[in-house]
């Protein structure tokens, strides 16, 4: 049986292979809808990688939409996180079993993932009455800073971009760079909760890597459309990252609130408020 048979067989169809950039294909533009999460299929030729999974309930979609794009889902090398929160990776268990694939995931992130953990991963939000199922998920591979992942022909550089999350990763392709949920295109980032670990400082520092790096050039994030690095958009991103640090809006995500220090001093100098 040839494999459009089989396909059919299975009520599946055949289709072209939408590529947005050499090689790659994201799998919400190939479907005509997007997904809780922009997922990228890494086309080395021989093998293939998949950045982040989405949600369980999109996931039988997914495998489908890659067997109709004439992948075989034996050449799936690697499920790879680009950090644990759920819409990212709620699906990650069954994928890597449905696949028969490794799991890979920065460190940190590996310890939500193998553990299943809910409230850092924000599967569970309990003052927003919301809750889905996180299932463990075993990770293979643990990928740290200036490791490389070979895919057929290519080869992706691995970075540590923590702030939205500690265990968040990027991934540089020639000029292309997989940014995850460090910024938008709009110049908004990923949430910033203290429940979440999220690192003002560090957001700062990888956002000031992302604008200063000379090969990447266009940035793909794990939501909303993919752009061209604009120096100046992330410059501004960046200035109002570093006015957060100071703000009491940001909880424990601050690093200093100077109002309340200069209030503690004041009240120490026995100084009352000018009203």
């Amino acid at each position: 049986m040839t494999e459009t048979g089989a396909l059919t067989k299975l009520g599946l169809r055949m289709q072209n292979r939408k590529y947005i950039f050499p090689n790659v294909i994201e799998l919400g533009i190939a479907a005509g809808h997007s997904f809780d999460v922009n997922v990228y299929l890494i086309d080395g030729g021989t093998e293939y990688v998949l950045l982040d999974i989405g949600l369980d309930e999109s996931l039988g979609e997914l495998i489908d939409l890659i067997r109709e794009m004439d992948f075989p889902l034996s050449k799936c090398k690697m499920v790879i996180a680009t950090h644990a929160d759920a819409d990212h990776v709620q699906a990650l268990a069954k994928a890597r079993e449905r696949l028969k694939t490794k799991a890979a995931a920065h460190p940190k992130a590996a310890v939500l993932l193998e553990a299943g953990e809910t409230e850092q991963t924000f599967a569970k939000i309990a003052a927003q009455n919301f809750e889905i199922a996180m299932p463990p998920c075993k990770i293979d591979t643990k990928l740290k800073d200036g490791d490389s992942i070979k895919v057929g022909k290519l080869k992706l550089d691995v970075w540590s971009t923590p702030g939205h999350t500690p265990g968040q990763l990027s991934f540089k392709l020639g000029s292309l760079l997989f940014s995850g949920d460090n910024i938008y295109r709009d110049g908004c980032v990923g949430v910033i909760d203290a429940h979440h670990g999220s690192s003002l400082p560090q957001f700062i520092s990888s956002l000031e890597r992302i604008r200063d790096d000379k090969e990447a050039e266009i940035l793909l994030p794990s939501h909303g459309p993919y752009f061209r690095k604009d120096p100046a958009m992330l410059q501004a991103t960046i200035d109002r990252l570093k006015q957060y640090q100071y703000m009491a809006d940001f909880g424990t995500c601050a690093v200093k609130w100077p109002l309340q220090e200069q209030w503690e001093k004041d009240i120490l100098a026995g100084k009352l408020p000018d009203v």
